[in-house]
């Protein structure tokens, strides 16, 4: 199973789971159309990355993001200074020359973060590039997709949270999440005692150091991680990546090759970024929860689908492969006696929507 790939049922079951500056100048191209053209300033990621090993540096961009969380967008070069641990104005005005290639620009009323410079400033504060959290098992109230047994367990390992169930030893998903999402604020020795009493997660630095943090509380943690993901599908599914918002595409087919028996093999939508390299594959299910009709289906029948989690949407939902050439999966979900069915195209377009039974229009 690959990061993002959730292992699911068969086809006849439902699979119950599952980062440049731009300059842009507007021109017409004929008399009755508008074409808005950009030019990436391209950076040499060796020249902008070396630029950040330096506790000098470093400081300045923490000051400043500090600063806009204050709501200050600028810092004066006397205010920097002092927010770092520069021996004297020569040498952190080296510094700040730098990061003014990229990371930091010069205004009339000081000194700002760029966009690449707020979300390095961010990532560390985080500790998204530096951070490896852990925490123990935490016990799901949901059955088991493959076998029934309210045994499902959660667990992280090095920022991946993995979903199997005890009583079947069957993994259900392992998808990562940040290291921010593991805890609220770090603990300082002023409040030892109160976290003590609650539930913490373990991070270790990249240094090899470890620290406490105060984490979500279980269910929050769980619910954070859904949500997360639930974003994440949908914003492919819109065909924008979640990493860099650039056009994402979807590919409707057997992903599973190495599974060479037909009636096993299982229909996946396969999600992918050629401009970061972004990659997600889902069953087709989980990748159509957001479709209006499925959202209208259930709210009639008093449903929010939405609260169901990635790792267990339902048992009623179901999956058939209708064609492969062109392929075609019928995505399929019965409440109270009414069957809504969507028909999902190899690009996963649902490009026809059925509904029977009782409160069928």
């Amino acid at each position: 199973m690959t990061e993002t790939e959730p292992e699911s049922q068969t086809a006849d079951e439902l699979p119950e789971t599952v980062e440049t500056e731009l300059d842009s100048e507007p021109e017409f191209e004929n008399e009755s159309e508008l074409v808005l053209e950009s030019e990436a300033e391209e950076v040499d990621p060796t020249d902008a990355f070396s630029v950040l090993g330096n506790e000098v540096r470093m400081a300045a961009l923490r000051a400043l993001l500090d600063a806009e969380t204050d709501g200050e967008d600028t810092l004066a070069f006397s205010d920097l200074f002092d927010a770092s641990p520069a021996d004297n104005t020569a040498g952190f005005s080296y510094h700040l020359r730098q990061l003014a290639e990229h990371f930091v620009r010069k205004t009339d009323g000081g000194y700002t973060l760029t966009y690449a410079g707020r979300e390095i400033a961010r990532a560390i504060r985080a500790g998204t590039y530096t951070d490896s959290v852990d925490f123990d098992p935490i016990r799901i109230g949901d059955p088991c997709p493959f076998c029934g047994k309210e045994e499902l367990e959660a667990h992280g390992e090095d920022n991946y949270v993995v979903v199997e169930c005890r009583a079947c030893e069957r993994p259900t998903l392992t998808l990562p999440f940040p290291p921010g999402g593991h805890r609220g604020f770090a603990e300082t020795s002023q409040d030892r005692g109160e976290i003590a009493e609650q539930r913490s997660a373990v991070s270790r630095t990249s240094s090899g150091e470890t620290a406490s943090y105060r984490a979500h509380d279980p269910d929050g943690l769980l619910t954070a991680f859904d949500r997360h993901h639930r974003h994440r599908l949908s914003l492919m599914a819109d065909g924008v990546c979640p990493e860099c918002s650039a056009p994402a595409n979807a590919h409707v087919e057997y992903h599973d090759a190495e599974n060479d028996e037909t009636e096993n093999r299982r229909p996946q939508v396969q999600f992918d970024c050629e401009r970061c390299g972004c990659r997600l594959r889902s069953p087709v299910t989980l990748a159509v929860l957001e479709h209006p009709a499925v959202i209208s289906f259930y709210h009639r029948h008093g449903i929010d689908i939405r609260e169901r989690p990635v790792w267990n949407v339902g048992e009623e939902w179901r999956e058939a492969v209708v064609s492969e050439d062109p392929w075609c999966v019928r995505v399929s979900t019965a409440v109270d006696g009414d069957v809504l069915s969507l028909f999902v195209a190899s690009n996963l377009e649902v490009v026809t929507v059925r509904e029977t039974g009782q409160t069928a229009s």
